[in-house]
């Protein structure tokens, strides 16, 4: 088993909008013996000015990468959009020696250089392949067996797919529905499984973002699930901040929760839903889910 001390790398959207995913992924974490270094240095992937300026996003993430070199860790991120971005610039100063001289003489002014050193993992991926199954089910002192749950996957946990290594299938993935079972909970599959969340044309077209969203909101309903299962802190804006607008905008009647992994991973472990694993935050309330496994 790989060295279980990670520079966490909570991105943007996380410590503003989603602190119960950071509370449950600490809590899991400790849980698994899992040691979680925060450096307060850590900045923005770069991640939404990508479009507009590449160049600048691949100089952010290599400081924030040289700050997780020069702490001698490996970063673990939540967020799948800046695991993406961390990713894909490890990728290319790697493999691009002019790209890794021209970033390196700008880092060089604020006192860094890129060395390759950390490698990038989201935390799911750390629990799938780092922890594994087993040991994870070592630790699983409550049945969920009760509960059915829809994964949603998003556009970044596993793309792009050439830079991950083979980890899971774009096509075909099951990393979330294994770590989902391994508590005992069922996992359905369901229309729109592989599709974005809508977040991504939010800024610059509102209305076909909200379809994007409401449209799988009403397919994981139709299939029965007790709440969606996520791993990206935006997409959870999208379908649990934005659950009641979507409602109030298209009428249909919607109220699925909307939970993190590490908060059903959590659950199975027997942490408090409320104190170790911020179900409080979560905006559509899990009140009859939690009724379930009590």
């Amino acid at each position: 088993m790989r060295n279980m001390k990670y520079a966490l790398f909570m991105g943007c959207t996380v410590p503003v909008r989603c602190r119960n995913y950071e509370l449950s992924t600490r809590a899991v974490a400790r849980n698994l013996g899992i040691e979680l270094v925060d450096i307060l240095e850590f900045t923005c992937c770069g991640f939404p000015i990508k479009a507009i300026d590449e160049e600048a996003t691949l100089l952010m993430a290599a400081r924030n990468l040289c700050l997780a070199e020069e702490k001698e860790l490996d970063v673990c991120a939540v967020c799948s959009a800046c695991t993406s971005i961390l990713t894909e610039t490890r990728h290319k100063l790697l493999h691009d020696e002019k790209a890794r001289d021209r970033v390196n003489e700008k880092l060089k002014t604020i006192g860094h250089e890129y060395k390759g050193t950390a490698d990038v993992r989201h935390f799911a991926r750390l629990l799938y392949e780092d922890i594994g199954m087993e040991t994870l089910k070592q630790k699983f002192v409550k049945d969920l067996g009760a509960l059915t749950f829809a994964p949603h996957y998003g556009c970044h946990y596993l793309k792009p797919s050439e830079i991950y290594d083979g980890f899971d299938s774009v096509e075909a993935p099951h990393s979330l529905d294994e770590l989902i079972e391994a508590t005992g909970a069922k996992v359905v599959d369901y229309k729109d499984k592989k599709d974005c969340c809508g977040g991504a044309v939010l800024a610059v077209d509102a209305p076909v973002a909200t379809a994007v969203a409401a449209q799988k909101l009403v397919h994981v309903q139709q299939a029965g699930a007790d709440a969606m299962c996520l791993v990206c802190p935006f997409c959870r804006v999208m379908y649990d901040d934005n659950q009641k607008e979507i409602a109030t905008e298209t009428g249909l009647e919607l109220s699925l929760p909307v939970l993190f992994l590490p908060q059903v991973l959590g659950l199975a472990m027997g942490l408090d839903a409320k104190k170790e694993l911020g179900f409080q935050l979560n905006i559509t309330k899990a009140k009859e889910l939690l009724e379930k496994i009590a």
